[in-house]
């Protein structure tokens, strides 16, 4: 009898070891057997393209559009459009696949995607302006623009925000509170976050966090006097032509706008798809909120680098990586991610940012010596738009560099 009890206490216990990774297995199985594949042929992918490439970018153009087609179906992504800068110009704009699935709305190069914390750098950029206008000084504590924002044990500076080292924390990713709220300016926001306590002394460590982003545009619109999202349009959408680019208007397909999706299983889109809820990020502001187009983000980058948007020494600042105490570098400047790649065998500095939706990449924006741009968008969560971007700008690094050497 105990030998029967001891058996069956075996058992019980041991169920959940066995069953478990069973019905993980299952689910994979299934999932795996049930994914759509939404680009069985690379060379069958749709896109829409509205001005042809110069010709001495055809070469360039056509390895780009392989790689593009390989990632959507390797991926099996919805779509992706893709835009680069060359010569100072838009070389190259295309949109790839599918804007939504349902209504067969192909992306074009006008599609608006979400961009998410790539917004990052466009809010740097307004950072920059203030600063140029001495409205905005990086060591100022954050008390000087946002008064309810409470003292901690440690000044908060703006630098310190903008380089992701304030010790804010950062938000839920997919269960972030703020994306069933409506905020018209992003002081709003605060009461989600502004009593936690720091996760560390302020530049000592690096850590990203969207809510001191969110408090960052909250300091921009005290100091320029303005809503945040007006100053925005204002100073640098509308100058630099960025018609496409404004906040998120958080209804699907509006105005162009492509739908959004997300993984339905293991954060892969190898797996499936569903539509992403609906979200609302006006809370986010700076941090997160805006939809853009490959295009107007190259336009962006390419003012910036150019000295046509802020000065060479502000630009300068802002892509210059922030060094802890230890000495360490954080790899990230004001607002820009700072990293190197390998363009046609030689080592290069790459600018730029990479945007998150619900913890997963949908857009990527990177910049090169000698004004190479190239800006990636998705519109599903968990796509590898860096890789796609890299092998983009790989296929134009080759002509750059024959044509510097004559």
């Amino acid at each position: 009898m105990n030998i029967n009890k001891r058996n069956i206490w075996i058992a019980v216990l041991l169920a959940p070891v066995i069953l478990i990774p069973l019905a993980v297995a299952g689910l994979y199985l299934y999932t795996s057997a049930t994914a759509p594949l939404l680009h069985p042929d690379p060379q069958a992918v749709p896109s829409e393209m509205r001005t042809p490439p110069a010709r001495q970018w055809t070469a360039a153009v056509d390895q780009g559009r392989q790689a593009v087609r390989a990632a959507l179906t390797e991926q099996n992504l919805p779509g992706l459009s893709v835009a680069v800068g060359a010569g100072g110009d838009l070389a190259w704009a295309e949109g790839f696949g599918w804007a939504d699935l349902d209504e067969g709305m192909k992306v074009t190069p006008d599609t608006r995607f979400r961009i998410g914390t790539a917004s990052i750098v466009l809010t740097a950029a307004a950072a920059g302006l203030l600063m140029e206008q001495g409205k905005l000084t990086l060591d100022d504590e954050i008390q000087t623009y946002v008064p309810a924002f409470p003292k901690k044990p440690w000044p908060v500076t703006i630098r310190q925000l903008m380089g992701h080292v304030a010790g804010i924390s950062n938000d839920g990713g997919d269960e972030g509170p703020l994306f069933a709220t409506r905020c018209e300016h992003p002081s709003e926001a605060l009461t989600a976050f502004a009593a936690r306590p720091l996760l560390f002394e302020p530049g000592t460590a690096y850590r990203h966090s969207s809510y001191g982003w969110i408090l960052l545009s909250a300091a921009i619109e005290t100091a320029a006097n303005e809503s945040f999202l007006t100053f925005m349009r204002n100073q640098i959408f509308d100058p630099l032509g960025m018609e496409n680019t404004r906040a998120d208007p958080s209804t699907a397909a509006a105005g162009g706008r492509a739908t959004s999706y997300f993984p339905r299983f293991a954060a892969d889109p190898k797996y499936g798809y569903h539509p992403m809820r609906p979200l609302d990020y006006s809370c986010y502001a700076g941090a997160s909120v805006f939809v853009s187009t490959p295009s107007d983000m190259v336009r962006f980058a390419l003012a910036v680098n150019g000295g046509k948007l802020l000065r060479p020494a502000t630009a300068q600042l802002l892509q210059t990586s922030l060094r802890l105490p230890s000495g360490e570098e954080t790899g990230y400047g004001l607002g820009w991610d700072l990293d190197t790649a390998t363009l046609a065998g030689e080592q290069k500095r790459l600018a730029g940012h990479d945007g998150d939706t619900l913890g997963g990449m949908i857009s990527s924006l990177m910049t090169f010596p000698d004004g190479l741009v190239v800006a990636v968008t998705s519109n599903i969560s968990y796509a590898d738009t860096r890789a796609v971007g890299l092998k983009v700008a790989e296929a134009f690094a080759k002509p750059q560099a024959k044509s510097a050497k004559k």
